[in-house]
């Protein structure tokens, strides 16, 4: 049955949270067929990654779904039979009062950042009743687990993976639209999207005294190509390739959703950070190495070994100690992350058939947004 969805968004961590939420905004939309309003406090962030989005238009409509700015004062709307806070955003005071004063209250959902940590089972879809409102607010986690959410994967996505990745011609293509010149030797193609990171010139160094040729593809985002730039001694732009040693770098523009998807489908090795990006390399069916997004007190160290545990559970020997080796380094921001690389590289080959079993596994696992439908459902019973 159509319902009606309100889901808010604050941009905070360069384009994660809306990563996230346009993803599913999306979903609900085309593979749910349901009534969908995104309020969204920075548009002009938004539309970096949707094109579509016109950051001058406090009221567009996308893809089916009502785009709206977030702004103060808020307006007086009626709210939606579901309402979705993305990763603990206040919610307006006059939306919340008119929640409370709806004839029937409407599901209130805290849609939670992603973790394996094993404590997240017993947490999801646990109730929240407000002390001083008739409202009661559930936490939902995207997860591994049928314990869990599920995972964000629009419908028609493993197919059209597939497709790009078992056509010969189609990375070639891609790479040139990208202005990825070919070279003569055919190198190890790597996309790369960090945090700031103390290892990145040792992983260049690594790179570019390697046995093997690396291309790095560097989309123009984040502090990646400023890093990149103190390390090279060069003003590394988009548009510019450039080669030290066995390494070539191509730093690009900033990619939409679709083709970044794309250049995750299109690498031999991605590394991603955050929330949406980790996911959407592991369903690219390529090894990964993720920074978790770095948390004082070191709990991202925490988060990460929990994914790790899980990602190398059927792995043993070398390729699950290469695999958890480099992931520390790389988290822990070692300088050691030159060997971790060249025992990666000597993993390669299992890994990638890991990369792709992984995909399948974890898409088999469910789908966020059916799991997220079903039990908005159940409550509005």
């Amino acid at each position: 049955m159509k319902k009606t969805w309100d889901i808010f968004c604050a941009v905070v961590d360069n384009y994660g949270d809306i990563g996230v939420c346009w993803r599913l905004a999306r979903q609900l939309s085309c593979d749910l067929d349901q009534s969908v309003r995104l309020w969204v406090d920075d548009l002009a962030s938004f539309s970096r990654l949707c094109p579509a989005v016109n950051a001058g238009l406090d009221r567009q409509c996308i893809e089916s779904v009502a785009i709206r700015h977030w702004q103060s004062p808020f307006p007086e709307v009626g709210p939606a039979s579901i309402v979705i806070e993305g990763f603990g955003v206040k919610l307006p005071a006059n939306y919340i009062a008119a929640m409370a004063a709806a004839t029937t209250r409407p599901v209130w959902i805290n849609l939670e950042h992603i973790s394996a940590e094993s404590w997240v089972d017993g947490c999801h879809g646990l109730p929240s009743p407000q002390p001083t409102l008739p409202l009661i607010k559930y936490f939902f986690f995207p997860g591994f687990t049928l314990a869990t959410g599920g995972l964000l994967i629009e419908r028609g996505l493993t197919q059209a993976r597939d497709d790009f990745q078992f056509d010969k011609d189609a990375r070639a293509t891609f790479l040139q639209t990208l202005g990825v010149a070919p070279q003569d030797e055919i190198p190890l193609y790597l996309s790369l999207f960090c945090y700031d990171n103390a290892a990145l010139q040792a992983l260049v160094e690594a790179w570019s005294s390697g046995d093997c040729a690396v291309h790095c593809i560097v989309p123009e985002s984040g502090a990646v190509i400023a890093s990149l730039s103190t390390i090279l001694g060069i003003e590394l732009r988009p548009g510019m390739q450039v080669g030290r040693g066995r390494l070539t770098i191509s730093a690009i523009p900033f990619l939409d959703f679709d083709q970044y998807d794309r250049l995750l489908w299109a690498c031999d090795i991605n590394f991603v950070r955050g929330e949406d990006s980790f996911v959407r390399a592991q369903l690219a069916a390529r090894p990964l190495v993720w920074q978790a997004y770095v948390q004082s007190d070191a709990a991202h160290l925490t988060k990460q070994a929990a994914f790790l545990d899980r990602y190398v559970e059927r792995l043993d020997g070398t390729t699950m100690r290469a695999l958890r080796a480099i992931h520390a380094a790389w988290n822990e921001q070692s300088q050691d992350i030159g060997r971790c690389w060249d025992e990666l590289i000597k993993a390669r080959a299992p890994a990638v058939v890991h990369a792709r079993l992984w995909a399948a596994r974890i898409a088999d696992g469910g789908n966020l947004v059916n799991r997220l439908a079903e039990f908005c459902q159940d409550r509005l019973k």
